[in-house]
Parts: structure tokens; sequence; C-alpha cells
């Protein structure tokens, strides 16, 4: 008996929402994305019982990128289900799951398996949070109050994330069922934001003493002063500082080259087998695979710092050569300074004494990050390709199924993937190397409101792709008929 009928009763009976019967309306998907989101920062604010102050966040360099809120609830946010994800597409990319995503059966235990490994991330990850690394320290007024010493506060505060996290997974199912786009990208694009409009307007945003316009407002008002503009500090200060110039324009390239990325396109043109004249298009974007692999190949070096964290903590210090780690637990040196991302100016810019790293120290962490980043995200979109029924053979069966074809070939799905052959792995390979490039480098020149260079890619395209997908249920809903042409439902 294999793998999957062993573990069959336990995987079909894992709790799910119930997917809907039939056609959404817009409005009513609309209100349940709306609905989630709200619920997001309702619980971003829940603080977590008998949590004492001054808690370290150790995911606050990947927040934006992992969501979820420090001290909350939602301490772990979309941690633990891109960390199954990885699991998960590893496994599948090697051939050692055995499951085709295209059959009923094998769907629903595929899905099965993420939630279950999803608790064993929370698991993995929120024990080690609460019990080993301190990140989570418990209040001794509360274990006093309560009678159940230190461990007994601090397993209810891993009972609280635990929860958090199990809820987080559930909302990302309802928005992906029932609402529009996914969970995952609307908690990014909930954070970012957050982080993008408290840069821009707040008047103490992030440790600063104001964010970008309130400062400017300041500068032209008289109330703020820069160093004069002929010296290198008053220069300094007016790109790299109080300014934030360089921030600024930043921001604003990665906004135009993440749209236009994603407007190239190869299209191939398509006809309806059955209705004359119905003539469609499937486009082959640049970033074919979107950013999402993006996610995983940071969570994978969040998980790797993690673990270095841990370990410096339980062990006191580690060798030298295997990480060294200064008094506020930042990486300095060793092995895990290089696996390191860079997160921001301070990191690389050794000529402005930002940093005391030895030059060919930090020239090295670029180059490993660069490596990591092209080919991480190279890997990962094909795995996510491959995974997500994006293929070319899921692609030719699914446009075969919806009766179109591709003008002058056989109406054979075949056929249809050798065409497809010609342009999907090509253009998903190109679109995550180039991705994971545009991270690093936005990284490295910072951006408004402290947001990492991938949370701000991130949010950008996932908010492209929403725009698309609602204009598609608009004209889905205004024109019923393509609905049913395409395999929509009634």
């Amino acid at each position: 008996m294999g793998w999957k009928e062993a573990a069959e009763p336990v995987l079909t009976r894992m709790p799910s929402v119930t997917r809907p019967e039939g056609h959404v309306p817009f409005r009513r998907k609309l209100g349940w994305t709306a609905g989630i989101l709200v619920l997001y920062f309702f619980l971003t604010n829940v603080t977590l019982f008998g949590l004492a102050t001054g808690s370290e966040d150790f995911f606050g360099q990947f927040r934006s990128i992992l969501a979820g809120s420090q001290g909350s609830i939602l301490q772990l946010g979309i941690g633990p289900i891109v960390t199954a994800s990885i699991v998960l597409q590893l496994l599948g990319g090697a051939d050692l799951l055995g499951l085709d995503t295209s059959d009923p059966r094998d769907q629903i235990l595929y899905q099965g398996l993420q939630k279950l490994l999803v608790v064993v991330m929370i698991c993995l990850t929120g024990l080690p949070m609460v019990f080993a690394g301190n990140f989570l320290p418990a209040d001794p007024a509360v274990a006093q109050s309560l009678g159940v010493g230190s461990n007994g506060v601090k397993t209810l505060i891993f009972a609280q994330i635990a929860v958090g996290g199990i809820l987080i997974l559930f909302m990302d199912e309802v928005v992906s069922k029932w609402g529009v786009g996914s969970g995952v990208g609307l908690f990014i694009i909930a954070g970012v934001s957050q982080q993008l409009v408290a840069g821009l307007f707040s008047w103490e945003a992030l440790g600063r003493t104001s964010g970008f316009f309130p400062t400017w407002f300041g500068i032209i008002t008289g109330s703020a002063e820069l160093p004069s503009l002929l010296t290198a500090e008053g220069l300094q200060a007016l790109f790299l500082g109080q300014g934030q110039i360089l921030a600024l324009i930043t921001t604003l390239l990665i906004f135009g080259i993440v749209v236009y990325a994603e407007s190239v396109r190869v299209e191939i043109p398509l006809s309806h087998a059955r209705v004359k004249g119905a003539r469609g298009r499937f486009p082959v974007k640049l970033i074919y695979a979107s950013v999402l692999p993006m996610i995983l190949v940071r969570a994978l070096q969040a998980n790797i710092q993690f673990l270095g964290r841990i370990l410096n903590t339980q062990l006191g210090s580690l060798p030298a050569w295997l990480g060294q780690y200064n008094s506020n637990g930042q990486v300095t040196g060793g092995l895990f300074y290089f696996l390191a991302p860079i997160q921001s100016r301070a990191d690389w810019m050794w000529f402005l004494g930002l940093t005391s790293n030895e030059p060919w120290e930090i020239m090295l962490r670029i180059l490993v990050d660069l490596t990591f980043m092209i080919i991480g995200g190279a890997i990962f979109a094909i795995f996510w390709v491959e995974t997500t029924g994006m293929g070319p053979e899921s692609t030719a069966r699914q446009i075969q199924n919806s009766g179109m074809q591709i003008p002058g070939f056989r109406r054979n799905p075949q056929v249809i993937e050798k065409v497809m052959e010609r342009y999907i792995p090509q253009v998903t390979v190109i679109g995550g190397a180039l991705v994971g490039l545009l991270a690093v480098m936005a990284n490295m020149l910072g951006t408004i409101g402290q947001v990492s260079g991938t949370g701000l890619l991130l949010t950008v395209s996932i908010t492209y792709k929403l725009y698309e997908e609602i204009a598609e249920e608009q004209l889905m809903e205004m024109h019923p008929m393509m609905r049913q042409m395409f395999g929509g439902g009634n």
C-alpha cells in the first residue's frame, strides 16, 4: 500500500472552506475580499496575552514579505503557508509525491497535505520562537497572577500564535475560493501599503522624525534644516538621509519597471472551434510565473537566518566561521552573514561609513544574495508553473477544453502543447531571474517607508494582477455568454 492510500483517510478529512456551487457574483466576491481584509487588520491589532514589553521582532526585515504583525495573534503571518509551499514544491519537483494535481482525487490529497504541513510549520517556527529564541518573552507579572510559571505563560503565547497561523490559512482559502485574487497576496499588499503610506505621510514614521512629505514641508517652511548642498554631508542628507530622494526614485522606478514588465508579453492567437468569428489571445507574459515565487525564495532565506539566531541563542555563541552576532542579535560575520540578504543601504555602503565590514565581505555577500535570488527565482518559478497548472501540458488541456484552438494548427492537445513549449519554459526562467535581480537592486537602494525592495516589488505586481482579475470579472459579469464559453460555469 502506497503512502497515498495510507494518508488518504487523514488528508481527505482535513477541514477546508467549501467551494462555491456555480458562479459567485462579482459584488459578493468583493464583499468577501473586503471582509477578510478588515478581519486581517483587526487581528494584527490583537496583542498576545502574557507577552512582556520590549519583545524582539526577528522577522522585522522580512515582515513586509511574510505579513503579520509583531506581538499580535498574527505573529507568524503567512510564514508557515509559504514554508509549507516550499517543501511541497521541492518534493513535487523531485517527483517524490506522485501526485497529479489535474486529478480531482490527487488535488484533494495535495490540499490536505499542504494544510497538514502548515500545522507542522506553525509548530516548527512558533515553538523555538517562544521557548528557545526568547523572541516572545513571557510577562513575569502575568505568570505570577495566574500561578502557572513562565513556561505556562509561554505555552499560552504559543497557543495564541498557533491559532493565528491557522486562522490566516483559512482566511487565505476564503479569499481564493470566494473572493478576488489570493489571501497571501492580499495580506502582503495590506502590510506593505501600511508601511508605504506611513513613510510618505506620517509625522513620526518607522523611527524617523517624519515621513517624506512632512519632511519636505519642514524643509520648505524652514522648520527643518539640511546641511549645505555644496558639501558632501549635505548631498548625503538630501539623497540618503532626510531628503530621501534616492528612496523616492527607487520606489517610482520599481512601480514603472514592474508595470512595464507585466505588459511585455507574447500573445498566441486563438479561435473558437464551434463559434465562427470568436477569437481570443493567450498571453505569455514576461513575468509569467508572477512574483509570488520570490516569496518562497525570501522565506527560505528567512528560515536560514532564523535557524542561525536560534542556534546562537541556545549555544551562547557559534564558531566564528559559522556566525558572529552583535549585542542586538544582528549577524556580523561567518557563513550566516554571507547567507543573509542585503536589506538596506546600511548593509553595503562601506564607503560612507554605514557598515564596519570589510569591502570584500560585503561584495561576497552581495554576490551570494544575487546568485540566491536569480537562480532561486528561476527554479521556484519553474516549480510554481508546474504545480499551479500553468505549464505547457496543463495550458494546452485548458485551451482544448474551452473549445479554442490555435489557427493553422490541428485541434489536438499535443499540438497545442508543442506550441506552448516554444514560449512558456524560456519565459518562466527569464522572468523568475529578472524578478530576483530587481528585488536585490531595490533592497540595495532602499525605498520609501523602509519597505523591503522585494515587498514593494511583490505589492506592485500583485496589485497589477488584481486589477486585471477585477477587470476580467467585470467583463464576465457584463457578458455571461463569455463565462459559459470559457468554462466559467453558470
